[in-house]
C-alpha cells in the first residue's frame, strides 16, 4: 500500500453523542495566531522549537460534532496556510466527550452487540479508518493536528510516537509498565486496552489522535467488540491504581488534571514543540461544513 492510500485509511478516532451543550453551539475553536518558528532548528547554540497552539478543555465534555467540525475547520485552514508557506504552528485539542460510539470509514457493524436502529448511544460514522470503539466521560483525548513535513513524513513513526507519549506518562506518573502489541495499534497494561489510538492524514496533515481511559466507565464498551479485536478486554487508569472508575468526583478530577498535565509535557518533550495555550474564540462555521459533518453522521 502507498503512503498516500495508507494515509487515507489509517486510524482509530475518538468522538461523541450529539447532546445540548449549548455553551459551544456557536464558538468553535479559534484565533489561529500564527508565529513563526518552524522545524527543531539549532541556531546560534540555541534550539528553536516548532510552535503548537494548545486548547486545554479537558475538564469539559465537548459534543462529537462541535468537536469533529473544529478539527476538519483547522485543517481546511492549515492546508490554505500550506500553500501560501506560510503554516507556521500546530494545533492540540484536548477535552473529554459525551458517551458515543464511532465507526471508521469501512468499520463493520458486527462488531455491534445492539441493534443499530436502537442504540444506547449516539453513533458516528467518521471518515478515519479503523473498528468501532467507544468515547465517554472520565477519558481524555487529545487530537494534535500536525503538520508532519514539519517531523517526520511517516505514518507508522507518527502512530509510535503516540503510543509512546502515552507509555511515558503512565511509566514515569503512575509507575505502570505499559507496553504495545505487534500488530496493533494503541498502548497496554499486560493484555488490557488502556489507550486507543488512530489518525487521519490529509496531504500530510495529521488529525484525531488518542483517548486514554482515565476513570472512563468502561461498561458501555461491553456491547461492542473494541476496535474489533476479539476477547480484547479495556482497563482504566483509576482501575489500575487501585480504586474503581465510580471513585469520588473530587479524586477523579484530580486524576485527571495530573495525567493531563503529564500528558502535555510528555507530549512537548517528545515531538520537541512549544505549547502556547490559546482560549476559545469565536470561528464561524459554514452552513456548507456543517451540512457535510450532518451527512457523515
Amino acid at each position: 500500500m502507498s503512503r498516500m492510500m495508507l494515509a487515507a485509511n489509517t486510524g482509530l478516532n475518538f468522538l461523541p453523542f450529539s447532546s445540548s451543550h449549548d455553551k459551544f453551539a456557536n464558538h468553535p475553536l479559534s484565533c489561529f495566531h500564527s508565529s513563526r518558528t518552524d522545524r527543531v532548528q539549532f541556531k546560534g547554540g540555541i534550539f528553536a522549537k516548532r510552535r503548537c497552539e494548545c486548547f486545554d478543555l479537558h475538564k469539559e465534555l465537548v459534543p462529537y460534532k462541535q468537536a469533529w467540525s473544529w478539527q476538519k475547520s483547522i485543517v481546511e485552514t492549515r492546508h490554505a496556510l500550506v500553500h501560501r508557506d506560510e503554516d507556521h504552528s500546530d494545533n492540540l485539542i484536548v477535552l473529554q466527550h459525551p458517551p458515543v460510539y464511532t465507526l471508521g470509514t469501512s468499520s463493520s457493524e458486527k462488531y455491534l452487540k445492539f441493534d443499530i436502529q436502537n442504540a444506547p448511544y449516539d453513533i458516528y460514522r467518521t471518515e478515519r479508518g479503523g473498528e468501532v470503539t467507544y468515547h465517554g466521560p472520565g477519558q481524555l483525548i487529545m487530537y494534535p493536528i500536525i503538520n508532519l513535513r514539519y517531523h517526520k513524513m511517516d505514518l507508522h513513526w507518527y502512530l509510535r510516537s503516540l503510543e509512546e507519549v502515552v507509555i511515558q506518562v503512565l511509566q514515569s506518573t503512575f509507575s505502570i509498565k505499559a507496553s504495545r502489541l505487534e500488530g496493533l495499534t494503541g498502548v497496554w497494561v499486560g493484555s488490557q486496552k488502556i489507550g486507543a489510538i488512530g489518525i487521519r492524514v490529509s496531504r500530510w496533515i495529521a488529525y484525531h489522535g488518542l483517548a486514554l481511559n482515565v476513570s472512563t466507565d468502561l461498561t458501555p464498551f461491553r456491547d461492542i467488540v473494541p476496535c474489533g479485536i476479539q476477547d480484547g478486554e479495556v482497563v482504566s487508569l483509576s482501575g489500575l491504581l487501585g480504586g474503581p472508575s465510580s471513585c469520588s468526583a473530587d479524586a477523579n478530577r484530580v486524576l485527571m488534571e495530573t495525567t493531563c498535565e503529564s500528558l502535555l509535557k510528555k507530549f512537548s518533550e517528545h515531538f520537541q514543540i512549544s505549547l502556547e495555550h490559546r482560549s476559545i474564540c469565536e470561528l464561524d462555521i459554514s452552513e456548507e461544513e456543517s451540512q457535510r459533518t450532518d451527512a457523515e453522521k
